[in-house]
């Protein structure tokens, strides 16, 4: 645990340190800060839930040519490992890969926001630790589509699509995020939406088709649940409800203030829908996290004094700290990521 620990207490530390530094120094702090999360991410050993599963995946496209990687379901997947065999890796240069597309995402994400620290402190608990490392192939969905809201929030709507796009070869529950571009869209709505309607298509047919029966049987006719899966799509509730109440104070941008008023609509509907499959659910909550890290930057923003503004942001450490810790302790499958193990350690 000491691992999870030290990344929040950095990301902690940046929250409450002294902000008098200069850019220059500012930048080399994210780089030596990404750089660590990633090669913690990348090179963990028998770390998270689904490790086991990724190996077989592994020594199964070291068999395949591209064109047989390329058929398979979630294409980017198997076709990186199949790439990673061919040149003598292994399935860590796989997670590692992963892992730079995770934080990737993350950092430009964070960088965005107001209090980019206290945007990377409350992606730590869940987003990197248990996202991260756990839900490997989604992990590099999620971090491609950090970018792409980014770039929706800047109103690149074709930027958005090429990297839900691209993001959904790694794990194709990506391709629900399309429709947030058209309902998003201000500007010429009837050119996006059939952009967004087009682009979605041609994604189902070349991604789900083989595989929507499949899907829907597994995640929802036959139940499957998810552990925690209401705690999670509860913790996305909480920042859509405030962003619904202080929305004009948070989000001053219409453009922007839609977007993320349309994510935060989404993420309430997972509420109730969490009881009819929590495993489907939980698994599209999680492109719903940004929504935490998108608000909570941005509290601190409502005070109205130096005094409120520091009991706010304490309140935001203390809480993502709790989350942390009863995650790591009380968990059902936190077991399978302690204790971290670090790969060149051996």
């Amino acid at each position: 645990m000491v691992v999870f620990w030290a990344m929040f207490l950095v990301a902690a530390w940046g929250v409450l340190s002294p902000r008098s530094m200069p850019a220059g120094q500012a930048r080399a702090m994210w780089l030596a800060v990404g750089f660590t999360f990633t090669v913690l991410i990348g090179l963990r050993h028998e770390v998270g839930g689904d490790w086991f599963n990724y190996i077989p995946h592994f020594l199964r496209a070291s068999t395949m040519t591209f064109a047989e990687a390329a058929a398979m379901g979630d294409p980017g997947h198997y076709v990186l490992n199949m790439w990673v065999s061919q040149i003598g890796g292994d399935i860590y240069l796989v997670n590692l890969v992963y892992a730079v597309l995770m934080m990737w995402g993350t950092m430009v994400f964070c960088r965005r926001q107001p209090n980019p620290w206290l945007a990377l402190m409350a992606a730590v608990p869940y987003m990197l630790i248990v996202v991260g490392m756990g839900y490997t192939r989604q992990s590099a969905a999620l971090g491609l589509s950090l970018i792409g809201l980014v770039a929706l929030g800047e109103h690149r709507v074709r930027t958005f699509i090429i990297c839900v796009a691209i993001g959904a070869l790694f794990h194709k529950s990506a391709v629900l995020l399309l429709p947030i571009a058209a309902l998003a869209a201000s500007r010429n709505r009837i050119l996006t939406g059939a952009i967004v309607a087009a682009s979605a298509l041609l994604l189902y047919y070349l991604l789900l088709v083989d595989t929507a029966d499949d899907m829907w049987r597994n995640y929802v006719e036959e139940q499957m649940q998810s552990q925690g899966g209401l705690i999670r799509v509860v913790m996305n509730f909480v920042p859509a409800m405030v962003l619904i109440v202080f929305r004009r104070r948070l989000v001053p941008d219409p453009q922007e203030r839609k977007l993320w008023l349309w994510i935060a609509v989404f993420a309430i509907v997972c509420v109730p829908m969490v009881f009819l499959a929590s495993t489907a659910v939980d698994r599209v909550a999680l492109y719903f996290i940004p929504l935490q890290l998108f608000v909570f930057a941005r509290l601190p923003g409502l005070a109205t004094n130096v005094t409120s503004r520091t009991g706010i942001v304490v309140g935001i450490v203390l809480y993502y700290a709790a989350v942390q810790y009863v995650w790591l302790n009380y968990a059902t499958h936190s077991q399978y990521w302690t204790p971290y193990q670090f790969m060149p350690l051996g």
